[in-house]
């Protein structure tokens, strides 16, 4: 039996129903709220739905031990500004989680997240090192309160203490994939310009106000949602694997090439429309991310990830231009 928190989410949903495939027990611990969320989880066998403020008592009765816990579910919008309840929903409760598989004696995998890294000024390498990590410096507070929990967590196991039997914390790049409809704005791009395009607009991005990059020339590491459950479920098979690493792919690509690649998928001709980027943004717009993927390659995942191109593909033939585009 797993836990998945924001299991009903976009990067959990997808896990559990990988989780339910392999005949794993599944309990999603996460909030469904008024719209169509729960349909990220209609298709998935599993054990029960719990909201988040009632998941310590469940756990305290819970007559069947947990095998892993895997903490996804966070307040994940960078745009966030109440301090406060990120501090509740990133970072106190992820202690929880930490002190509970510690005591239970169980696997945690959770997410951080490549905003930890601010502007990337300092690279895109995950070195979990208390000098390395003390460098960074987040651009907002949902990257902060990812990074004050990854501190917390070096910081616990360099002073020697106990720690769960299988630790793993990951930080997500630009994922995107089928079941993250319910995140509005904050849904990737992929899935704004497969919608622009099927409205017979053009593909929207943004100017370029950088010398170094053309316009749609922004440079991300663009990485699929399924590498992304590959990983975790790799994880889970791999217990004796532990770290701090980064999720993407390795290989940066431009917003330019995102939208050719749905362009392509949709079978229609090139039509790109540039706009100023928001001057309430503008200046922290990151210009380049991009993984370096050696500590996870040098722990043992071989799996190649999915291309671009390839990805895209997938999620707009087999799900966003489908009758039901959930996983």
């Amino acid at each position: 039996m797993i836990l998945i928190t924001g299991g009903a989410g976009f990067i959990g949903s997808n896990l559990v129903a990988s989780l339910s495939e392999r005949g794993e027990g599944v309990i999603v611990c996460d909030w469904l709220g008024q719209g169509d969320k729960w349909r990220n989880i209609a298709k998935a066998e599993i054990e029960d739905v719990v909201p988040p403020e009632q998941v310590a008592d469940y756990l305290e009765q819970l007559d069947q031990p947990l095998t892993a816990v895997i903490h996804l579910g966070a307040i994940s919008a960078t745009t966030e500004t109440d301090g406060d309840a990120l501090m509740a929903n990133n970072f106190r409760l992820s202690k929880f989680y930490w002190n509970f598989c510690t005591a239970k004696r169980i696997p945690l995998i959770y997410a951080s997240s490549a905003a930890t890294y601010g502007d990337g000024a300092l690279g895109f390498r995950d070195d979990a090192s208390i000098d390395s990590l003390a460098r960074l410096e987040p651009l907002n507070g949902y990257g902060w309160s990812k990074h004050l929990f990854d501190r917390w967590v070096v910081r616990q196991l360099t002073n020697g203490a106990h720690h769960p039997p299988q630790w793993a914390g990951l930080k997500f790049f630009n994922v995107y994939g089928p079941n993250e409809y319910h995140k509005g704005g904050q849904a990737s791009v992929a899935s704004h310009l497969f919608r622009q395009l099927k409205a017979g607009e053009p593909a929207t991005l943004f100017q370029s106000h950088h010398p170094d990059y053309a316009d749609g020339g922004q440079l991300r590491d663009f990485v699929w949602v399924g590498d992304c459950v590959d990983v975790m479920l790799w994880l889970l098979d791999n217990p004796e694997v532990n770290g701090l690493f980064n999720l993407g792919t390795g290989a940066a690509r431009s917003f330019a090439d995102l939208a050719r690649a749905v362009f392509t998928a949709l079978e229609q001709p090139e039509n790109i429309r540039y706009v100023p980027t928001p001057e309430a943004i503008r200046d922290k717009y990151q210009y380049f991310t991009e993984a370096d993927m050696t500590r996870l390659r040098s722990a043992g995942y071989d799996k190649a990830f999915t291309t671009l191109e390839a990805g895209v593909e997938s999620y707009v033939c087999d799900f966003l231009a489908t009758p039901d585009a959930y996983r």
